[in-house]
């Protein structure tokens, strides 16, 4: 990172994104983001992502995020249940196979370690 910087989450310009359509479990959802900073090694990763409402499957990176607005049920795979909405942050393992069933708009800020 050449400087410090602020980001208004609720405000920033996103890029389509393309989602496997093998992700896509029912509806119509589409996907939106923009990283923010990656180091030069590409392990760090910051960003903002959004998805529209629908239900679709994911691998997990180790990612911790906090929800801006929109929500969310993430169903890990032999694991527990995550609800999700704004304020709320949350730590998905790298690995866990997830579902994503979400509700209204969800956009996240995440931090990636790979």
């Amino acid at each position: 990172m050449t400087h410090s910087l602020v980001v208004r989450i609720a405000d920033a310009v996103l890029e389509p994104e393309t989602l496997d359509p093998a992700q896509i479990v029912s509806g119509t959802p589409e996907v939106t983001g923009k990283v923010i900073w990656e180091s030069e090694d590409g392990r760090q990763v910051r960003g903002i992502w959004q998805i529209t409402p629908g239900v679709v499957t994911d691998t997990e990176a180790n990612e911790l995020f906090v929800v801006i607005s929109g929500s969310a049920t993430i169903d890990i795979e032999g694991g527990g249940t995550l609800r999700v909405g704004p304020g709320d942050m949350a730590v998905l393992r790298e690995g866990d196979r997830t579902t994503w069933t979400v509700h209204e708009t969800l956009r996240k800020a995440y931090a990636i370690s790979l």
